[in-house]
């Protein structure tokens, strides 16, 4: 149960929702996962290490939680995959539509499902960059398709997918992968230019999904499935502030901290990624500036954006 009230501690001035630019949700949901369990732990952990973590970031010079960050009432749904999935669509297009930059702190990576449904319904020609160690790409597992390991097949076939950091994968799963826009891990290491390469492959409009088992387990072991030869943080920060810079990013979500009492350093981790990449989103922009979240009204007329999700809107 999510028990702060507002976001890492931040003065009631800047967590209302009517002011805020920016939305948090949190979905403590680990229904599917197969192996380290506890990622439902994971937003009260995230949230816990915020409320202790330093809101000037020396890099961008600026202080972002002065944009207004509102934390959302948690989505709590889990009487199924499917059902969690819904909810998280129909909470996520809510606040994008109420012209938010809508984040997501997961969780385990089925969430996703719903996020990038609802930001392929309200944004033209969406990107997906997945930055995970799985690839996530199986069709169904364990009897649904909305499961951890089926994360981002359907943005495979409805949204530019680009997916980096890939180190662990089923057979299966090459049915599905476009190699020319994965960035294997093994290849990475040896691609000074790999950044670049990804980025040109990207659309104007971006959605970051972020499984943190991308991050080598030296400094993310607490994660449901750690992979050995991960990102390390200044080279995901890298990577992470020139997508900001160079694209227009629409949201991202956060998942798969699994948080262990023994080793709190992954939850501070994790609390400062989501903060680095707020403050890069926002580094160029005055707290008094409006913002536009640029939604297309009519987008989800366009080709395959059609919901296969419920949605009350309609």
């Amino acid at each position: 149960m999510i028990t702060t009230n507002n976001y890492a501690g931040i003065p009631d001035e800047f967590a209302q929702l009517e002011k805020a630019k920016v939305v948090l949700i949190p979905v403590p949901y680990d229904g599917t996962s197969s192996w380290g369990k506890g990622a439902d732990k994971g937003p009260d952990a995230f949230l816990e290490a915020s409320a202790n973590m330093e809101l000037y970031d020396i890099e961008t010079g600026t202080e972002v939680y002065q944009q207004g960050i509102y934390l959302a009432d948690a989505v709590a749904e889990n009487s199924s995959p499917e059902a969690m999935v819904n909810a998280v669509h129909r909470t996520t297009k809510e606040y994008i539509k109420r012209n938010k930059f809508v984040t997501i702190f997961g969780g385990e990576h089925s969430i996703s499902i719903g996020t990038i449904k609802a930001f392929n319904e309200c944004f033209d020609n969406l990107t997906v960059l997945h930055i995970d160690a799985h690839a996530d790409l199986r069709k169904s597992y364990d009897g649904t398709k909305y499961n951890h390991a089926c994360a981002v097949h359907e943005a495979s076939q409805t949204t530019n997918l680009i997916q980096v950091g890939i180190r662990s994968m089923d057979a299966i799963e090459k049915t599905f992968m476009d190699e020319e826009k994965t960035f294997f891990a093994h290849d990475m290491v040896n691609d000074e230019y790999w950044m670049d390469k990804a980025i040109d492959l990207m659309t104007d409009n971006v959605f970051i999904t972020f499984d943190l088992d991308a991050l080598d387990p030296s400094i993310m072991p607490s994660t449901g499935t750690p992979e050995p030869g991960g990102l390390l943080y200044y080279e995901a920060l890298e990577f992470l502030k020139q997508v900001f810079e160079d694209k227009n990013v629409v949201g991202f979500d956060i998942v798969e901290l699994c948080p262990n009492e023994h080793e709190r350093s992954s939850d501070f981790l994790a609390a400062k990624l989501y903060y680095k990449m707020l403050s890069y989103k926002f580094m160029g922009e005055a707290v008094n500036d409006e913002y536009d979240n640029s939604y297309a009204v009519d987008s989800k007329q366009v080709g395959n954006n059609h919901s296969k999700f419920e949605d009350d809107e309609e």
